[in-house]
């Protein structure tokens, strides 16, 4: 059954219907929950945050995470389940997708840098940050509110609000203020196990009653429309066809998955089968295989990993407005 059909979302101990979503911002409403929060400083048009039908912190995110090493994670993590590796001063990680898929942010440490790896299943953006703004480290949290479908996070110091999909902060102190992204991949647990045997993996936190390996979004990836309505439309493609986003251009996941290989000036996309769907049926382990992207740039050392997201292609047209978008 297609998302658009269900009229319901379960995360966890509850459900929300659509229809409960108001239209635009309650802006006395947050005032008086979100005390610490300039609404005076904001960066974009307030109306275009909606309520995600919860409240702050109900989608929780990990900030002690458990880590391991990859000797038990290959008892529990399937070799085509996707994880999130980053690298940062020579120490790699890996953040499981079917956690976070129920957190949406951990907030940690690698490599002596403080990091918050994020993921919104909603636009399916998978984006690493530094989360050092100037001389604080800031802690990230979930608001429960959405623009354009893409979670907007705060801030634990300042209860400042930042987009998901670009790091910036859009309401309070911050307003205006661009976190660091750090780059990151999306593979293959068994493709991250090959490349880094010696590696580190964020385990399933053992504090929460989350049934990790399970999608509560089943259906979404192959719906006709995003969760949030009144997202424009883009011509030629389906809202929710994958796409590779680098900067203000993107490639269709069905271009890249015909051409194997892309090259645009410096930059390498490559595509590679053998990565499962996190939001396609309820139980990931029996999802559809959508392959798996790496970026990559040409300089004088090398290719190196560059910055990329594989997101929606209605995420990449809200924020990219005059972007373009290969098909």
């Amino acid at each position: 059954m297609l998302w658009s059909k269900l009229r319901f979302l379960v995360l966890g101990a509850f459900a929300l219907t659509l229809s409960s979503v108001p239209a635009n911002a309650d802006i006395d409403t947050w005032e008086k929950d979100w005390l610490k929060t300039d609404f005076s400083r904001h960066s974009v048009d307030l109306t275009e945050v909606i309520t995600g039908g919860i409240g702050r912190d109900v989608i929780p995110a990990i900030d002690e995470p458990t880590i391991g090493d990859l000797e038990n994670a290959k008892q529990v993590h399937d070799v085509r389940e996707p994880v999130i590796t980053v690298t940062v001063n020579g120490e790699t990680r890996a953040y499981p997708k079917t956690v976070l898929i129920w957190h949406e942010i951990v907030n940690d440490t690698l490599g002596g840098v403080p990091i918050a790896v994020t993921f919104c299943p909603l636009c399916n953006t998978s984006i690493v940050f530094d989360r050092r703004v100037g001389d604080a480290v800031l802690d990230f949290g979930t608001t429960g509110n959405l623009r354009f479908s893409d979670l907007v996070m705060y801030d634990r110091q300042t209860e400042s609000w930042w987009q998901q999909f670009t790091g910036q902060g859009i309401v309070g102190k911050y307003s205006g203020q661009d976190l660091t992204i750090i780059p990151s991949r999306v593979e293959p647990f068994g493709v991250f196990v090959e490349r880094f045997p010696d590696a580190s993996i964020l385990q399933r936190p053992p504090l929460f009653a989350r049934n990790y390996g399970v999608n509560p979004y089943a259906g979404y990836d192959t719906a006709d429309e995003p969760f949030m309505p009144g997202i424009p439309a883009v011509d030629g493609i389906a809202p929710l066809a994958y796409v590779v986003a680098v900067g203000d251009q993107a490639w269709s996941l069905e271009l890249l998955q015909k051409e194997k290989k892309i090259e645009a000036g410096d930059l390498v996309i490559t595509w590679e089968p053998g990565l499962l769907s996190v939001l396609d049926v309820s139980y990931i382990k029996e999802s559809r295989d959508i392959g798996y992207v790496t970026v990559q740039r040409r300089t004088p050392a090398g290719l190196q990993d560059t910055v990329h997201d594989m997101t929606f292609a209605f995420a990449f047209n809200a924020f990219n407005p005059d972007g373009t978008l290969h098909q």
